[in-house]
C-alpha cells in the first residue's frame, strides 16, 4: 500500500512539472521535490536566506558539505543544505503525528551534479504524511506544501 503511495506522489509530483523527467531518470530521490536552478548552489541558498527570513522563518543552519570534504582533503561538487522552520508550521504537524519531528525542521539541499547543473530538492510534504501515517493534519500539510514551493519557485527564478 505504501510502495503504491508513493508511487502516485512520485508520478504526481512529476506530472506537476516540479521534477524534471532528466532529473527523475538520474537518481530518482523518492519522497523530494526537486526543481533545477539556473543559479550557482551558492547563489540558490542565498536568494533562498532572502525568501525564509521575509517570510519570517528561522534559518537554524546552512552547511557547507563541499567544504567539509575539502577540509578532510576530499573533493566533493558544490553541496549545501540549508535547515530552517518555525514552530507555528512544525508543532500543529508533530501534535498529530509526533514521529514527524525527526523530519523538521524543514531542509532545503541545493547541488551540482555531475554535468555542472544545479537543483535544489526538499523533501515532498505528503511523502512525510504517508511516511508517518498522520491523520487530520491535511490543511497544515497543504499550507506547508505550498510554502515550500514557493520558497523553491523565488530561490530557482532567474
Amino acid at each position: 500500500m505504501l510502495r503504491s503511495i508513493k508511487s502516485l506522489l512520485l508520478a504526481a509530483v512529476t506530472a506537476s512539472g516540479l521534477i524534471t523527467t532528466a532529473h527523475a531518470g538520474m537518481t530518482n530521490p523518492e519522497g523530494m521535490i526537486v526543481v533545477p536552478s539556473p543559479h550557482s548552489v551558492k547563489d540558490t541558498l542565498d536568494k533562498l536566506a532572502v525568501v525564509l527570513e521575509s517570510k519570517g522563518m528561522k534559518i537554524m543552519a546552512r552547511v557547507d558539505h563541499s567544504a567539509g570534504a575539502a577540509s578532510v582533503d576530499l573533493e566533493l561538487r558544490p553541496t549545501e543544505l540549508m535547515i530552517f522552520g518555525n514552530p507555528k508550521a512544525g508543532t500543529p504537524l508533530m501534535q498529530c503525528s509526533q514521529s514527524l519531528a525527526i523530519d523538521l525542521p524543514q531542509k532545503m539541499l541545493a547541488w551540482e551534479d555531475e554535468a555542472g547543473k544545479v537543483w535544489l530538492g526538499y523533501n515532498d510534504p505528503m511523502f512525510i504524511k504517508a511516511r508517518h501515517s498522520t491523520e487530520g493534519c491535511d490543511p497544515v500539510f497543504e499550507k506547508i506544501s505550498g510554502a515550500l514551493a514557493n520558497f523553491a519557485k523565488a530561490a530557482t527564478t532567474p
